[in-house]
C-alpha cells in the first residue's frame, strides 16, 4: 500500500514521491476542488505551517473556562498542543504544552487549577506563565553534574504565542505580525459574535469530544455550505429551522475566511413554507412528522438579531454554533490529512433562569440527547473523505450558484468557492 503523497504510475512502473511541483489547482474559477487538499501528507504539513502556524487567530477557550488565578485549560493551536492559564494578577496566558527540557506534555488534565505546573519526567517546574522556576540538581550533587554554569532558567522558559481576548473568547497565534482580531473578523462576521458574546457573561454547561475521520477542512466546508442544509437534514427541513423558501443567508466576510450561514425560522411551526416543487425535491422533508417533546422546537427569541439559527465558521479552527436556543463552540483540532478532532463546549449566561438553562441542556447535543441532525453531517464527512481517499478520480465540483462569497439563496456554493480562493493564496498553490 502506498502513502497518499505517492503517484503510482502504469502497471509495472515504480511509484513516484510526490513534491509540491506536482500540485497544481485545477481550475482557475475555483469551480473544481482536487481531491489531494484532502489526503495528501505533504499539504497537511503546509496546511500546519502556513494556516495554523501562520498569521492567523486560533481559538483557545473561553475566559469563562479559566475564571480565576490558577485557572488552567489544555487547548491546541491547529495540532499543537497548548495551556491556556490565568495567572495571579488575572492575565491570560497561551503557552506550548512541552516541557523545555526533554518535550513531554507535561500537563495532563483537561482543565483544573494549580500554583505551578510540573513536568512528571524529570519535575522541571513553570510558573502559570510559563517560566521556568525550578530544575531538580541544577548544580549538580556534591560538586558533581548539573547543569552548565552559563544555564540560566529565563532563557528555557515555555514556548508563549500571542493572544488576544475578545468579548470573553481567547484567541492565540503564532505570528507577532497578525492584524487585530477585530480587523480579522471583518464587520459581516463580527455582527453576530457581538449577539453571542458582547457584554454577556458565560455559565459553561459541559463538553463533548469525537474524533471524525475527515480532513479538518470538511466542517468549514458544510457550514459554508446551505445546500446540503436543506437535502441532508430531516430535522431541519420538517420542522421548518432552515427551508429553502425561509429568510436565509450566507454571509461572508470580504477574505472569503469566514462566514455565518443564518436562516429564521417562522413564528407558527405549523405554517412551514415549503412549496410543493421544494418538497418534490427534498427527500429529507416528511410531512406529517411530529415530535413527542414539542419544547425541542421552542424558540425564545432572546437577541436582537433576525436570525433564530446562526451558525459561523470563524478561520481556522473555530464554529460559534447559535441554533434556537443552543449555544456553543466547536473546536476544530487537525489531526492528519485523514481525521480531526471536535472538542464541544455547551454554554449559556450567568443571568439565565433555571428554566432557560433546562431549556438550553434540552437543545444541547444538535439538538437533544442523541443528536438530531449533528450526526449526520459526521456521517456525510466520513463518506465523503472516503471517496476522495479511495477513488482515482481527482476532483469534485463547486459549481452551484455565482460569486466566490456571501448569497441570500441556501442554493449555492459560493462561500466554499471563497473560502478556497484565500487558502489557495496562502499555501501558495
Amino acid at each position: 500500500m502506498y502513502s497518499n503523497d505517492t503517484v503510482i504510475g502504469p502497471t509495472g512502473s515504480h511509484p513516484k514521491e510526490r513534491s509540491m511541483d506536482d500540485f497544481k489547482w485545477p481550475s482557475a474559477d475555483m469551480a473544481e476542488v482536487p481531491d489531494w487538499i484532502y489526503t495528501s501528507q505533504l499539504i497537511y504539513d503546509r496546511e500546519v505551517d502556513r494556516v495554523f502556524h501562520g498569521r492567523t487567530w486560533n481559538f483557545v477557550a473561553l475566559e469563562a473556562e479559566i475564571p480565576d488565578p490558577g485557572c488552567y485549560k489544555r487547548s491546541y493551536i491547529g495540532p499543537t498542543p497548548v495551556v491556556v492559564s490565568r495567572d495571579k494578577e488575572g492575565g491570560v496566558h497561551v503557552f506550548e504544552n512541552r516541557c523545555a527540557h526533554r518535550g513531554v506534555e507535561f500537563c495532563r488534565e483537561p482543565r483544573g487549577k494549580a500554583q505551578e505546573f510540573v513536568c512528571p519526567y524529570h519535575q522541571w517546574s513553570y510558573d502559570l506563565k510559563g517560566n521556568l522556576r525550578g530544575v531538580p540538581f541544577k548544580r549538580g550533587v556534591k560538586g558533581e553534574g548539573g547543569m552548565p554554569p552559563d544555564f540560566r532558567n529565563e532563557q528555557h522558559g515555555l514556548r508563549r504565542f500571542n493572544v488576544t481576548v475578545l468579548h470573553g473568547v481567547v484567541f492565540a497565534s503564532f505570528s507577532d505580525d497578525v492584524e487585530p482580531i477585530e480587523d480579522y473578523l471583518g464587520a459581516e462576521i463580527l455582527e453576530d459574535f457581538n449577539v453571542v458574546f458582547k457584554g454577556k457573561k458565560l455559565r459553561i454547561h459541559g463538553y463533548y469530544r469525537n474524533e471524525l475521520p475527515g480532513n479538518w477542512k470538511l466542517y468549514h466546508e458544510n457550514l459554508k455550505d446551505p445546500y446540503h442544509a436543506t437535502l441532508l437534514h430531516s430535522y431541519l427541513v420538517t420542522f421548518g429551522l432552515v427551508v429553502a423558501g425561509n429568510r436565509s443567508a450566507m454571509i461572508v466576510d470580504p477574505t472569503g475566511r469566514h462566514g455565518t450561514i443564518a436562516s429564521a425560522k417562522g413564528d407558527d411551526p405549523a405554517a412551514i413554507n415549503v412549496d410543493a416543487d421544494s418538497k418534490g425535491e427534498m427527500r429529507s422533508f416528511h410531512d406529517g412528522m411530529k415530535l413527542h417533546d414539542e419544547q425541542m422546537l421552542r424558540f425564545v427569541k432572546e437577541f436582537d438579531s433576525p436570525w433564530s439559527v446562526a451558525m459561523q465558521t470563524i478561520w481556522p479552527n473555530l464554529i460559534v454554533q447559535r441554533e434556537l436556543n443552543t449555544l456553543g463552540i466547536r473546536h476544530i483540532v487537525p489531526n492528519g490529512p485523514n481525521s480531526m478532532i471536535m472538542l464541544w463546549i455547551l454554554f449559556g449566561y450567568e443571568d439565565d433562569s433555571d428554566e432557560m438553562t433546562r431549556h438550553r441542556l434540552r437543545q444541547g447535543n444538535l439538538m437533544g440527547p442523541s443528536g438530531f441532525l449533528g450526526v449526520e453531517d459526521n456521517e456525510a464527512i466520513k463518506f465523503l473523505q472516503e471517496g476522495v481517499r479511495r477513488s482515482p478520480t481527482a476532483r469534485g465540483l463547486l459549481k452551484l450558484g455565482t460569486g466566490e462569497g456571501g448569497a441570500t439563496t441556501l442554493i449555492t456554493e459560493s462561500a466554499i468557492r471563497g473560502m478556497y480562493r484565500q487558502y489557495r493564496e496562502t499555501m501558495g498553490l
